[in-house]
């Protein structure tokens, strides 16, 4: 899906730089005291409509879930590597606030600091900011310790090379890896050689596109870059009555081991895991969210027991 000529070098290039790097954390986990490692995907791709893009086609996620769930992998003593979106919901930084008036507030200059702001330097304004101490904590051990290795996507190009290389690297550790595959990707594209090589005009009228598959990556991922490998796929819908059956029929086709199946509007707060002989479903009660928990524990808790059973057959 890459461009022709330089463009697809330097992707190749770019991939064989990560599988590279993946597979040297990798191989530091177990040395580390590490078992079990998880490459986390996390927040949307996206798809440009021009060669020289100005539009873009981006599937809806802020990299909450995928960010949520690879704080309590870490937790859980797993090695984490998250594939993420640019700017999205980042492990622990994700406390704190979006850029703009509520992080502003939530700072002050310390005495010395007010001319021209040198000086006294910056620090955060008391009880603005409760979680984030805790937060940094747990992201220096991580951090500190190795068990944390970020890789950062954009396009869906650099999105599929990534996971292709990162599935090869991981693939050695067999049944002690987890894929967890919460990114929302698209799945529709334009090819390269039918983009307008410039930005769309309005004034030539609306707008008609005519837009490819995306191939599927479950498929290469399962049978041939990490067969031995625990995966996890996640599917979200808005219509009820089509959840359970999707999810069904995605573990038929691809044969992997579970589909995390949640409904757009409670997707905070129920999903289904199905698996090819059951289906748990979880609810974070109001209790519960009142205390902190969020729907991201009981998804990763209920994971890592069945990884557990997995890597012991």
């Amino acid at each position: 899906m890459c461009k022709h000529g330089r463009g697809s070098a330097m992707a190749a290039e770019a991939s064989e730089a990560a599988e590279a790097r993946v597979r040297e954390w990798a191989r530091g986990q177990r040395s580390r005291g590490r078992e079990r490692v998880v490459l986390v995907t996390s927040g949307g791709t996206q798809v440009p409509l021009e060669a020289r893009p100005v539009r873009f086609l981006e599937n809806f996620s802020s990299g909450r879930r995928g960010a949520a769930s690879a704080e309590r992998f870490l937790a859980a003593g797993y090695g984490v590597c998250f594939l993420y979106r640019a700017r999205s919901a980042f492990p622990f930084a994700r406390r704190l606030p979006p850029p703009g008036p509520a992080l502003l507030d939530a700072l002050r200059l310390r005495e010395g600091g007010e001319e021209g702001g040198e000086g006294g330097g910056v620090e955060v304004a008391p009880g603005a900011l409760p979680g984030l101490a805790p937060a940094l904590q747990a992201y220096r051990r991580a951090r500190d310790g190795g068990a944390l290795l970020a890789l950062e996507f954009t396009a869906l190009d650099e999105y599929l090379a990534l996971l292709r290389a990162a599935a090869k690297a991981l693939a050695p550790l067999g049944s002690s890896a987890m894929f967890y595959l919460a990114a929302a990707v698209s799945d529709f594209y334009i090819p390269p050689s039918e983009m307008p090589e410039h930005k769309i005009q309005s004034a030539d009228g609306p707008l008609q596109i005519t837009m490819r598959m995306v191939p599927k990556m479950l498929a290469p991922l399962v049978k041939d870059w990490a067969p031995e490998a625990f995966v996890i796929s996640f599917k979200l819908e808005t219509d009820p009555s089509l959840l359970i059956g999707k999810a069904r029929q995605a573990l038929e086709t691809y044969r992997h081991q579970a589909v995390v199946a949640n409904l757009l509007d409670s997707r905070r707060t129920v999903v289904t895991v199905v698996t090819r002989e059951s289906e748990a479903r979880l609810v974070l009660s109001e209790e519960e969210s009142a205390q902190g928990l969020e729907i991201e524990d009981k998804i990763v808790g209920h994971l890592e027991a069945r990884h557990r059973a997995f890597m012991a057959q």
